[in-house]
């Protein structure tokens, strides 16, 4: 595994790379993809912070495991390849899109769109055996990532966090919540969303809302 990540990020996040419980993550993950279908695509792992500059950063979006069928993670949490059919989570964020501010369901799950705006689609773990959802949890990649979601809070002001799900909720304790604007609601997962914790959340327009009055640059969800 080579760590390919976006210059913006290096600065921040080069100490990281030389601990060794880091250094453990990258034996593992070769290992992993050596001898097992394992996903994303290699070149794809750091694809959340290839698309999404440092400088460039408005939102964080807080997901836990990538994908793990075929063809379907691209290295940015609840996106899919393109030509992949929408996973449960990825429907209903667009269904509430949809409500929250009337922009029709697209057919495409690929969120590099986002990403490219300033959206950082970040898993918690940004690994997986193929059919074995949470095969690479607990090997380093939540200590990296909340270590990302740490230097974020810390660097930078006025991040609008995301966070949907008692998962992401424990990844934002680490958030600086005077510095910053954290939204919550229930995950977007079917069996959240169907008892009521994640429609009417109004996130994405309380996002550009925020923005706006900070004079950023909206969010074209």
């Amino acid at each position: 595994m080579n760590v390919n990540i976006a210059p913006s990020w290096k600065s921040i996040l080069a100490q990281e790379f030389d601990k060794e419980y880091f250094k453990s993550l990258v034996s593992f993950v070769k290992s992993e993809y050596l001898q097992q279908t394992c996903y994303p695509k290699g070149e794809e792992i750091f694809a959340a912070f290839d698309f999404c500059s440092l400088d460039d950063l408005k939102v964080v979006i807080i997901g836990q495991d990538p994908y793990h069928g075929i063809g379907q993670a691209n290295g940015l949490c609840f996106s899919v390849n393109d030509n992949i059919a929408l996973p449960p989570s990825l429907q209903n964020i667009f269904k509430e899109i949809e409500t929250d501010i009337g922009k029709s369901i697209p057919t495409n799950g690929n969120l590099e769109h986002l990403a490219k705006q300033g959206v950082l689609l970040l898993n918690a773990t940004l690994t997986v055996r193929a059919h074995q959802a949470g095969s690479h949890q607990n090997k380093g990649w939540e200590k990296f990532t909340d270590a990302v979601i740490s230097q974020i809070s810390n660097q930078k002001e006025n991040i609008v966090f995301l966070l949907w799900g008692g998962y992401a909720k424990k990844k934002g304790a680490k958030i600086n919540k005077t510095k910053h604007y954290v939204l919550t609601s229930g995950h977007p997962s079917p069996l959240s969303a169907n008892r009521g914790f994640w429609f009417g959340n109004k996130h994405f327009s309380e996002t550009n809302n925020f923005l706006q009055k900070k004079g950023l640059a909206i969010i074209n969800w």
